[in-house]
């Protein structure tokens, strides 16, 4: 399984922590991960913790992918 897969799966449902995704995913760069996610089209929601030391991501929706057949 990717990093990329093990984010996804991470974020599927709950609010993450950059310090939850280091242990469950094993990155030290969440927020770079996600802006990788966003621009393939994933939907990912973004808070900041309340003491606004850092920002916490959820993952709304997957891209719609087309598959197109070959001619």
């Amino acid at each position: 399984m990717t990093q990329q897969e093990q984010i996804i799966k991470c974020l599927q449902g709950r609010w993450v922590s950059p310090l939850q995704a280091l242990h469950e995913a094993g990155t030290m760069k969440l927020s770079t991960r996600v802006g990788e996610l966003r621009r393939s089209g994933f939907i990912i929601l973004d808070k900041w913790h309340p003491s606004k030391a850092y920002k916490m991501y959820k993952l709304i929706r997957k891209p719609n992918v087309v598959i197109r057949p070959k001619v």
